[in-house]
């Protein structure tokens, strides 16, 4: 292999001898970027990416999660091109995360939900209320996002929730919502809307299975007893 000049260009001579594990997560994205300026190799701008490119503070994979294309492309070093490329990476990881789990998914048990839809719901800076639709053995025959933005009583039409059920033929029905604060300990209004979710099932014959919050941990209504 010829010698490199660059330094931006030693991660790839490392990846090659010693493989990808012998690299840091900024020489990761390094590669990914493939150059950088003339004040900052390759490198230098990764770490900057994995700050938020806030000085001082330490550099942190899940940051990827939070960066918009605006957050990216205000970095010295990123255009567009490369900003795509940072933010396909945080979603491929999200779909890898969500894949890897889905094949051990217990819709009966809350800690394998959250494992699975977790990262996909825990790094979004707006609520959304997710709703699963099972059948009689738990198995999942459908999902939609019913809301974007908040999760209150005031947006969530529980006849909604129940046409999209019935559409599906679904019997069980489990709801999930983010809390971007990180804090998945529910409010009143949680509590209330799920209440009513809860019997307005029972009439249809529908069950909600349980009532998930994500946040850096999760929280789930059926193991708290709020579904009695």
């Amino acid at each position: 292999m010829n010698s490199r000049n660059s330094a931006a260009e030693k991660p790839y001579e490392r990846f090659v001898c010693f493989g990808a594990q012998s690299l840091t997560d900024a020489e990761l994205i390094a590669i990914m970027l493939r150059t950088g300026t003339k004040d900052s190799d390759a490198v230098d701008i990764g770490r900057k990416i994995l700050t938020g490119n806030r000085s001082g503070k330490e550099p942190s994979l899940s940051v990827l999660y939070d960066l918009t294309l605006k957050d990216l492309l205000a970095i010295r070093g990123i255009g567009e091109v490369k900003a795509i490329r940072i933010l396909s990476i945080a979603e491929l990881s999200r779909r890898l995360s969500q894949c890897r789990e889905s094949g051990t998914l217990s819709f009966s048990s809350p800690d394998s939900v959250y494992r699975c839809y977790g990262e996909k719901l825990r790094h979004k800076d707006r609520e959304e209320l997710l709703l699963l639709m099972l059948d009689n053995r738990l198995s999942l025959i459908a999902e939609e996002v019913v809301t974007v933005g908040t999760v209150n009583s005031t947006l969530i039409s529980v006849r909604e929730i129940f046409s999209l059920a019935l559409r599906e033929k679904a019997v069980n029905i489990m709801l999930l919502h983010n809390h971007p604060s990180g804090d998945p300990t529910p409010s009143e209004q949680d509590i209330s809307v799920t209440g009513r979710i809860r019997e307005a099932g029972e009439l249809l014959e529908i069950r909600l299975v349980d009532h998930i919050i994500v946040g850096d941990d999760f929280y789930s209504m059926k193991q708290m007893g709020l579904l009695s």
